[in-house]
Protein backbone atom coordinates (compact mmCIF):
# COMPACT_ATOMS: atom_id res chain seq x y z
CA UNK A 1 0.00 0.00 0.00
CA UNK A 2 2.67 2.36 0.90
CA UNK A 3 4.38 1.49 -2.57
CA UNK A 4 0.44 2.60 -4.34
CA UNK A 5 0.53 6.07 -1.92
CA UNK A 6 3.67 7.13 -3.03
CA UNK A 7 3.56 5.88 -6.88
CA UNK A 8 0.60 6.98 -7.96
CA UNK A 9 -1.03 9.76 -5.25
CA UNK A 10 -3.57 7.35 -3.56
CA UNK A 11 -4.33 8.58 0.16
CA UNK A 12 -6.10 5.95 1.77
CA UNK A 13 -7.69 8.75 4.47
CA UNK A 14 -9.76 10.24 1.55
CA UNK A 15 -10.11 7.22 -1.50
CA UNK A 16 -10.42 4.11 -1.82
CA UNK A 17 -8.87 1.46 -3.46
CA UNK A 18 -12.06 -0.57 -5.20
CA UNK A 19 -13.48 2.97 -6.06
CA UNK A 20 -10.21 3.44 -8.08
CA UNK A 21 -10.14 0.59 -9.74
CA UNK A 22 -13.76 0.60 -10.93
CA UNK A 23 -13.15 3.81 -11.70
CA UNK A 24 -10.18 2.90 -14.05
CA UNK A 25 -12.45 -0.03 -15.74
CA UNK A 26 -15.32 2.22 -16.49
CA UNK A 27 -12.91 4.88 -18.32
CA UNK A 28 -11.51 2.19 -20.43
CA UNK A 29 -14.82 0.83 -20.98
CA UNK A 30 -15.81 4.09 -22.38
CA UNK A 31 -13.16 4.69 -24.64
CA UNK A 32 -12.18 0.80 -25.20
CA UNK A 33 -13.97 2.37 -28.73
CA UNK A 34 -10.70 3.93 -29.77
CA UNK A 35 -9.14 0.04 -30.14
CA UNK A 36 -11.56 -0.08 -32.88
CA UNK A 37 -12.10 3.20 -34.80
CA UNK A 38 -8.15 3.90 -34.93
CA UNK A 39 -6.81 1.10 -36.65
CA UNK A 40 -9.91 1.51 -38.98
CA UNK A 41 -9.14 5.64 -39.74
CA UNK A 42 -5.34 4.95 -39.83
CA UNK A 43 -5.70 1.36 -42.16
CA UNK A 44 -6.96 3.77 -44.92
CA UNK A 45 -3.19 5.26 -45.45
CA UNK A 46 -2.16 1.70 -46.65
CA UNK A 47 -1.20 0.95 -43.12
CA UNK A 48 -1.62 -2.82 -41.98
CA UNK A 49 -4.89 -2.93 -39.39
CA UNK A 50 -3.87 -5.83 -37.01
CA UNK A 51 -0.52 -3.79 -36.60
CA UNK A 52 -2.49 -0.73 -35.82
CA UNK A 53 -4.57 -2.68 -33.28
CA UNK A 54 -1.71 -3.84 -31.30
CA UNK A 55 -0.17 -0.08 -31.60
CA UNK A 56 -3.36 1.47 -30.18
CA UNK A 57 -3.36 -0.84 -27.38
CA UNK A 58 0.35 -0.32 -26.60
CA UNK A 59 1.10 3.43 -27.16
CA UNK A 60 -2.25 3.77 -25.15
CA UNK A 61 -1.01 1.92 -21.76
CA UNK A 62 2.62 3.19 -22.24
CA UNK A 63 0.70 7.01 -22.10
CA UNK A 64 -1.44 6.26 -19.69
CA UNK A 65 1.10 4.58 -17.56
CA UNK A 66 3.26 7.55 -17.69
CA UNK A 67 0.50 9.86 -16.51
CA UNK A 68 -0.27 7.69 -13.55
CA UNK A 69 3.53 7.60 -12.51
CA UNK A 70 4.63 11.29 -13.51
CA UNK A 71 1.36 13.18 -12.74
CA UNK A 72 -0.69 11.16 -10.81
CA UNK A 73 -4.07 11.78 -12.28
CA UNK A 74 -6.89 9.54 -12.89
CA UNK A 75 -6.85 10.89 -16.45
CA UNK A 76 -6.14 8.37 -19.62
CA UNK A 77 -4.74 8.89 -23.13
CA UNK A 78 -4.45 7.11 -26.80
CA UNK A 79 -4.35 8.29 -29.64
CA UNK A 80 -6.76 11.66 -30.80
CA UNK A 81 -9.69 10.11 -33.06
CA UNK A 82 -9.43 14.19 -34.32
CA UNK A 83 -5.71 13.97 -35.19
CA UNK A 84 -5.90 10.73 -36.79
CA UNK A 85 -8.69 11.59 -39.45
CA UNK A 86 -5.92 14.25 -40.24
CA UNK A 87 -3.57 12.25 -40.53
CA UNK A 88 -5.49 9.65 -42.42
CA UNK A 89 -7.49 11.69 -44.76
CA UNK A 90 -5.76 15.29 -45.05
CA UNK A 91 -2.37 14.17 -44.80
CA UNK A 92 -2.06 11.33 -46.60
CA UNK A 93 -4.99 11.94 -48.95
CA UNK A 94 -5.29 15.28 -49.66
CA UNK A 95 -1.86 16.78 -48.96
CA UNK A 96 -0.25 13.13 -50.61
CA UNK A 97 2.16 12.33 -48.05
CA UNK A 98 3.22 8.70 -47.45
CA UNK A 99 1.72 6.81 -44.27
CA UNK A 100 5.74 7.20 -43.41
CA UNK A 101 6.11 10.76 -44.21
CA UNK A 102 3.37 11.24 -42.05
CA UNK A 103 4.96 9.28 -38.89
CA UNK A 104 7.56 11.12 -39.47
CA UNK A 105 5.86 14.86 -38.53
CA UNK A 106 3.96 12.90 -36.03
CA UNK A 107 7.63 12.37 -34.73
CA UNK A 108 8.72 16.12 -35.29
CA UNK A 109 5.78 17.35 -33.18
CA UNK A 110 6.19 14.83 -30.84
CA UNK A 111 9.62 16.42 -29.87
CA UNK A 112 8.30 19.82 -30.41
CA UNK A 113 5.67 19.07 -27.17
CA UNK A 114 8.49 17.94 -25.40
CA UNK A 115 10.79 20.93 -25.51
CA UNK A 116 8.00 23.88 -25.51
CA UNK A 117 6.72 21.81 -22.44
CA UNK A 118 9.89 21.46 -20.81
CA UNK A 119 10.24 25.52 -21.22
CA UNK A 120 6.46 25.70 -19.03
CA UNK A 121 5.38 27.27 -22.58
CA UNK A 122 2.21 25.06 -22.21
CA UNK A 123 1.64 25.65 -18.84
CA UNK A 124 2.14 29.28 -19.12
CA UNK A 125 -0.20 29.22 -22.27
CA UNK A 126 -2.87 27.09 -19.88
CA UNK A 127 -2.29 29.99 -16.41
CA UNK A 128 -3.18 32.82 -18.77
CA UNK A 129 -6.87 31.54 -19.81
CA UNK A 130 -9.21 33.56 -17.88
CA UNK A 131 -11.48 31.97 -15.15
CA UNK A 132 -14.59 32.42 -17.09
CA UNK A 133 -13.29 30.75 -19.89
CA UNK A 134 -12.40 27.53 -17.66
CA UNK A 135 -15.51 27.35 -16.47
CA UNK A 136 -16.99 27.67 -20.15
CA UNK A 137 -14.19 24.89 -21.61
CA UNK A 138 -15.44 22.47 -18.88
CA UNK A 139 -19.01 22.90 -19.29
CA UNK A 140 -18.29 22.89 -23.31
CA UNK A 141 -16.36 19.83 -23.08
CA UNK A 142 -19.24 18.49 -20.90
CA UNK A 143 -21.64 19.23 -24.27
CA UNK A 144 -19.63 17.72 -26.30
CA UNK A 145 -19.17 14.66 -24.17
CA UNK A 146 -22.69 14.13 -24.37
CA UNK A 147 -23.28 14.90 -28.43
CA UNK A 148 -20.73 12.58 -28.91
CA UNK A 149 -22.69 9.98 -26.74
CA UNK A 150 -25.76 10.89 -28.78
CA UNK A 151 -24.28 10.73 -32.31
CA UNK A 152 -22.75 6.96 -31.60
CA UNK A 153 -26.06 5.76 -30.46
CA UNK A 154 -27.60 7.12 -33.62
CA UNK A 155 -30.02 9.43 -31.41
CA UNK A 156 -28.76 12.23 -33.11
CA UNK A 157 -27.85 11.91 -37.10
CA UNK A 158 -26.37 14.32 -39.78
CA UNK A 159 -29.35 15.68 -41.83
CA UNK A 160 -29.24 17.76 -45.45
CA UNK A 161 -31.59 20.41 -44.64
CA UNK A 162 -30.81 21.02 -40.90
CA UNK A 163 -27.24 19.57 -40.36
CA UNK A 164 -28.16 17.47 -37.48
CA UNK A 165 -31.93 16.00 -36.28
CA UNK A 166 -33.35 13.19 -34.62
CA UNK A 167 -32.41 9.32 -35.92
CA UNK A 168 -34.20 6.60 -36.47
CA UNK A 169 -35.30 3.99 -33.60
CA UNK A 170 -33.26 1.45 -35.09
CA UNK A 171 -32.19 -1.37 -32.71
CA UNK A 172 -28.91 0.94 -31.98
CA UNK A 173 -30.69 4.00 -31.15
CA UNK A 174 -32.94 1.92 -28.81
CA UNK A 175 -30.15 0.46 -26.74
CA UNK A 176 -28.29 3.31 -26.71
CA UNK A 177 -31.77 5.28 -24.93
CA UNK A 178 -31.79 2.08 -22.94
CA UNK A 179 -28.14 3.03 -21.58
CA UNK A 180 -28.55 6.43 -20.82
CA UNK A 181 -32.07 6.02 -19.12
CA UNK A 182 -30.32 3.31 -17.39
CA UNK A 183 -27.00 5.42 -16.31
CA UNK A 184 -29.35 7.90 -15.29
CA UNK A 185 -31.09 5.77 -12.93
CA UNK A 186 -28.44 3.83 -11.31
CA UNK A 187 -26.91 7.52 -10.83
CA UNK A 188 -29.93 9.02 -9.49
CA UNK A 189 -29.98 6.00 -7.16
CA UNK A 190 -26.47 6.44 -6.12
CA UNK A 191 -25.32 3.37 -7.02
CA UNK A 192 -21.63 2.40 -6.88
CA UNK A 193 -20.28 2.09 -10.31
CA UNK A 194 -23.32 2.90 -12.04
CA UNK A 195 -21.72 4.23 -15.14
CA UNK A 196 -19.79 0.68 -15.60
CA UNK A 197 -22.73 -1.59 -14.78
CA UNK A 198 -24.78 0.70 -17.46
CA UNK A 199 -22.35 -0.82 -20.04
CA UNK A 200 -21.76 -4.19 -19.23
CA UNK A 201 -26.00 -4.49 -18.73
CA UNK A 202 -26.11 -2.53 -21.92
CA UNK A 203 -23.69 -4.60 -24.19
CA UNK A 204 -25.42 -7.70 -22.86
CA UNK A 205 -29.04 -6.58 -23.62
CA UNK A 206 -27.52 -5.34 -26.67
CA UNK A 207 -27.32 -9.26 -28.09
CA UNK A 208 -31.06 -9.79 -28.29
CA UNK A 209 -31.24 -6.70 -29.87
CA UNK A 210 -28.77 -7.91 -32.97
CA UNK A 211 -26.11 -4.56 -31.70
CA UNK A 212 -23.98 -6.73 -29.81
CA UNK A 213 -22.61 -9.39 -32.76
CA UNK A 214 -21.02 -12.61 -31.53
CA UNK A 215 -19.18 -13.72 -34.63
CA UNK A 216 -19.28 -17.81 -35.00
CA UNK A 217 -17.24 -19.52 -33.38
CA UNK A 218 -16.26 -16.66 -31.15
CA UNK A 219 -13.04 -17.09 -28.93
CA UNK A 220 -12.13 -14.24 -26.46
CA UNK A 221 -8.74 -14.93 -26.53
CA UNK A 222 -6.10 -14.34 -29.19
CA UNK A 223 -2.37 -13.49 -29.74
CA UNK A 224 -1.36 -9.95 -30.32
CA UNK A 225 -1.05 -9.34 -33.86
CA UNK A 226 2.32 -8.28 -35.15
CA UNK A 227 3.66 -5.13 -35.04
CA UNK A 228 6.53 -5.03 -37.67
CA UNK A 229 4.93 -3.93 -41.05
CA UNK A 230 4.48 -0.31 -38.96
CA UNK A 231 7.02 -0.11 -36.52
CA UNK A 232 9.78 2.49 -36.86
CA UNK A 233 8.84 3.03 -40.69
CA UNK A 234 8.86 6.79 -40.68
CA UNK A 235 10.72 8.27 -43.40
CA UNK A 236 12.00 12.26 -43.99
CA UNK A 237 12.75 12.26 -47.10
CA UNK A 238 10.68 15.16 -49.06
CA UNK A 239 9.47 16.41 -46.44
CA UNK A 240 11.60 19.18 -45.27
CA UNK A 241 9.76 22.32 -46.71
CA UNK A 242 7.27 25.26 -45.61
CA UNK A 243 3.97 22.82 -46.34
CA UNK A 244 5.62 20.53 -43.17
CA UNK A 245 6.27 23.18 -41.09
CA UNK A 246 2.69 24.56 -41.76
CA UNK A 247 1.45 21.40 -40.71
CA UNK A 248 3.05 20.66 -38.10
CA UNK A 249 2.08 24.27 -36.73
CA UNK A 250 -1.37 23.39 -37.16
CA UNK A 251 -1.21 20.03 -35.16
CA UNK A 252 0.63 21.60 -32.35
CA UNK A 253 -2.27 24.61 -32.44
CA UNK A 254 -4.99 21.81 -32.31
CA UNK A 255 -3.46 19.59 -29.97
CA UNK A 256 -2.21 22.00 -27.00
CA UNK A 257 -5.62 23.29 -26.63
CA UNK A 258 -7.25 19.86 -27.18
CA UNK A 259 -4.84 19.00 -24.23
CA UNK A 260 -5.83 22.18 -22.54
CA UNK A 261 -9.03 22.11 -22.43
CA UNK A 262 -10.01 18.43 -22.04
CA UNK A 263 -7.18 18.96 -18.68
CA UNK A 264 -9.09 22.06 -17.30
CA UNK A 265 -12.51 20.19 -17.66
CA UNK A 266 -11.43 17.11 -15.94
CA UNK A 267 -9.12 18.78 -13.10
CA UNK A 268 -12.82 20.95 -12.50
CA UNK A 269 -14.85 17.94 -11.71
CA UNK A 270 -11.75 15.86 -9.47
CA UNK A 271 -11.78 19.49 -7.73
CA UNK A 272 -7.96 19.42 -7.60
CA UNK A 273 -7.66 23.25 -8.70
CA UNK A 274 -5.87 25.62 -6.23
CA UNK A 275 -7.63 28.67 -5.36
CA UNK A 276 -5.14 30.28 -7.61
CA UNK A 277 -6.70 28.53 -11.15
CA UNK A 278 -3.95 26.44 -11.06
CA UNK A 279 -4.03 22.41 -11.51
CA UNK A 280 -1.41 20.47 -9.29
CA UNK A 281 0.92 18.05 -12.05
CA UNK A 282 -0.22 19.99 -14.82
CA UNK A 283 3.27 19.96 -16.37
CA UNK A 284 3.77 15.99 -15.86
CA UNK A 285 0.50 15.57 -17.43
CA UNK A 286 1.65 17.58 -20.60
CA UNK A 287 4.97 16.21 -20.58
CA UNK A 288 3.24 12.50 -20.48
CA UNK A 289 0.84 13.11 -24.05
CA UNK A 290 4.07 14.79 -25.16
CA UNK A 291 6.38 11.20 -24.40
CA UNK A 292 3.40 9.79 -25.54
CA UNK A 293 2.95 10.93 -28.93
CA UNK A 294 6.61 11.04 -29.63
CA UNK A 295 7.01 6.77 -28.94
CA UNK A 296 3.34 6.56 -30.84
CA UNK A 297 5.68 7.67 -34.22
CA UNK A 298 7.85 4.54 -33.42
CA UNK A 299 5.23 2.56 -32.62
CA UNK A 300 3.06 3.50 -36.06
CA UNK A 301 0.63 5.89 -34.50
CA UNK A 302 -0.90 9.29 -34.47
CA UNK A 303 -0.45 11.92 -31.90
CA UNK A 304 -1.75 11.10 -28.22
CA UNK A 305 -4.39 13.20 -26.22
CA UNK A 306 -5.81 12.95 -23.32
CA UNK A 307 -9.54 11.75 -23.33
CA UNK A 308 -12.68 13.36 -22.47
CA UNK A 309 -14.02 9.86 -21.17
CA UNK A 310 -12.03 9.77 -18.23
CA UNK A 311 -14.75 12.34 -17.12
CA UNK A 312 -16.55 8.81 -16.71
CA UNK A 313 -14.27 7.35 -14.26
CA UNK A 314 -14.30 10.71 -12.27
CA UNK A 315 -17.60 10.19 -11.74
CA UNK A 316 -17.60 7.01 -10.33
CA UNK A 317 -14.90 8.70 -7.92
CA UNK A 318 -11.49 8.21 -9.37
CA UNK A 319 -9.20 10.80 -8.16
CA UNK A 320 -5.65 9.29 -7.97
CA UNK A 321 -2.88 7.81 -10.48
CA UNK A 322 -4.37 3.98 -9.50
CA UNK A 323 -7.42 5.05 -11.71
CA UNK A 324 -5.11 5.64 -14.81
CA UNK A 325 -2.86 2.89 -13.98
CA UNK A 326 -5.63 0.64 -13.90
CA UNK A 327 -6.76 2.03 -17.71
CA UNK A 328 -3.03 1.11 -18.70
CA UNK A 329 -3.37 -2.05 -17.53
CA UNK A 330 -6.47 -2.96 -19.35
CA UNK A 331 -5.04 -1.75 -22.52
CA UNK A 332 -2.31 -4.22 -22.00
CA UNK A 333 -4.84 -6.83 -21.53
CA UNK A 334 -6.81 -5.97 -24.49
CA UNK A 335 -3.87 -7.25 -26.61
CA UNK A 336 -4.30 -10.86 -25.14
CA UNK A 337 -8.51 -10.33 -25.21
CA UNK A 338 -9.29 -7.75 -27.93
CA UNK A 339 -12.52 -10.32 -29.04
CA UNK A 340 -13.63 -9.26 -26.12
CA UNK A 341 -13.10 -5.51 -25.48
CA UNK A 342 -14.44 -5.16 -29.33
CA UNK A 343 -17.69 -6.56 -28.79
CA UNK A 344 -19.09 -3.61 -26.80
CA UNK A 345 -20.71 -1.56 -29.49
CA UNK A 346 -20.62 2.59 -29.33
CA UNK A 347 -24.18 2.66 -28.18
CA UNK A 348 -23.67 0.89 -24.74
CA UNK A 349 -20.98 3.69 -23.52
CA UNK A 350 -23.24 6.46 -24.83
CA UNK A 351 -25.26 6.41 -20.98
CA UNK A 352 -22.38 6.88 -20.09
CA UNK A 353 -21.01 10.30 -22.03
CA UNK A 354 -24.54 11.45 -21.59
CA UNK A 355 -24.44 11.55 -17.66
CA UNK A 356 -20.52 12.78 -18.03
CA UNK A 357 -22.46 15.96 -19.80
CA UNK A 358 -24.72 16.41 -17.24
CA UNK A 359 -21.86 16.46 -14.31
CA UNK A 360 -19.83 18.29 -16.06
CA UNK A 361 -22.38 21.13 -16.86
CA UNK A 362 -22.92 22.56 -13.09
CA UNK A 363 -19.29 25.12 -13.87
CA UNK A 364 -21.87 27.26 -16.36
CA UNK A 365 -23.48 28.78 -12.63
CA UNK A 366 -20.02 29.77 -11.80
CA UNK A 367 -19.73 32.21 -15.12
CA UNK A 368 -21.25 36.12 -14.55
CA UNK A 369 -24.35 36.03 -16.78
CA UNK A 370 -24.67 39.43 -16.13
CA UNK A 371 -21.93 40.88 -17.95
CA UNK A 372 -21.83 40.31 -21.45
CA UNK A 373 -18.03 40.76 -21.46
CA UNK A 374 -17.97 37.49 -20.01
CA UNK A 375 -21.14 35.69 -20.73
CA UNK A 376 -20.26 36.22 -24.62
CA UNK A 377 -17.12 34.31 -24.84
CA UNK A 378 -18.25 31.53 -22.57
CA UNK A 379 -21.36 30.95 -24.85
CA UNK A 380 -18.90 31.15 -28.08
CA UNK A 381 -17.02 28.86 -26.25
CA UNK A 382 -19.37 26.25 -25.90
CA UNK A 383 -21.51 26.17 -28.01
CA UNK A 384 -18.60 26.32 -30.95
CA UNK A 385 -17.17 23.42 -29.38
CA UNK A 386 -20.41 21.56 -30.56
CA UNK A 387 -20.98 22.48 -33.78
CA UNK A 388 -17.20 22.29 -34.95
CA UNK A 389 -16.97 18.98 -33.57
CA UNK A 390 -13.68 20.34 -31.89
CA UNK A 391 -12.67 21.06 -28.54
CA UNK A 392 -9.88 23.24 -29.48
CA UNK A 393 -11.82 24.98 -32.11
CA UNK A 394 -14.27 25.71 -29.23
CA UNK A 395 -10.98 27.34 -27.14
CA UNK A 396 -9.28 29.38 -29.88
CA UNK A 397 -13.16 30.79 -30.81
CA UNK A 398 -14.20 31.78 -27.17
CA UNK A 399 -10.09 33.40 -26.40
CA UNK A 400 -10.21 35.55 -30.01
CA UNK A 401 -13.83 36.79 -28.94
CA UNK A 402 -12.84 37.44 -25.53
CA UNK A 403 -9.48 39.53 -26.61
CA UNK A 404 -11.57 41.19 -28.94
CA UNK A 405 -14.79 41.73 -26.73
CA UNK A 406 -12.33 43.26 -23.94
CA UNK A 407 -10.58 45.26 -26.18
CA UNK A 408 -13.69 47.22 -27.80
CA UNK A 409 -15.82 47.66 -24.88
CA UNK A 410 -12.44 49.48 -23.02
CA UNK A 411 -11.61 46.18 -20.44
CA UNK A 412 -7.91 45.86 -22.10
CA UNK A 413 -6.89 45.64 -18.71
CA UNK A 414 -7.96 42.53 -18.16
CA UNK A 415 -5.93 41.19 -20.88
CA UNK A 416 -2.60 39.38 -20.50
CA UNK A 417 0.45 39.48 -23.12
CA UNK A 418 -0.23 35.44 -23.51
CA UNK A 419 -3.80 36.05 -24.62
CA UNK A 420 -2.95 38.51 -26.99
CA UNK A 421 -0.15 36.54 -28.71
CA UNK A 422 -2.18 33.23 -28.95
CA UNK A 423 -5.10 35.62 -30.49
CA UNK A 424 -2.47 36.82 -33.43
CA UNK A 425 -1.17 32.97 -33.41
CA UNK A 426 -5.06 31.63 -33.95
CA UNK A 427 -5.78 34.23 -36.59
CA UNK A 428 -2.63 32.65 -38.75
CA UNK A 429 -3.72 29.32 -38.11
CA UNK A 430 -6.90 29.79 -39.48
CA UNK A 431 -5.92 31.87 -42.56
CA UNK A 432 -2.98 29.06 -43.69
CA UNK A 433 -3.76 26.19 -41.41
Amino acid sequence: MKFIEKAFGFNPSTMQLKTELIAGATTFLTMSYVLAVNPAVLSATGMDRGALFTSTAIVSAIATLLLAIMAKLPFAQAPSMGLNAFFAYTMCQAMGYTWQQSLAIMLVEGVVFIIITFFNIREMILNSIPETLRYAISAGIGMFIAFIGLKNAGIIVAKQGTFVGLGQFTPTCLLGIFAILTSGILMARNVKGSLFWSIILTTIVGIPFGVTSLPDNWIPVSMPQDLSPIFCKFTFDGIINLKTFLVIFSLLIVNIFDTIGTLMGLAEKTGIVRPDGSIPHVKEAMMSDAIGTTCGAFFGSSTITTYVESASGIAEGGKSGVTSFTVSMFFLIALFLSPVFLLIPSAATSGALVMVGVLMLDSIKEIDLKDLSESFPAFITMITMVLTYSIADGICLGILSYVFIKLFTGKYSQLNPTLCVLSVLFIINFMFG
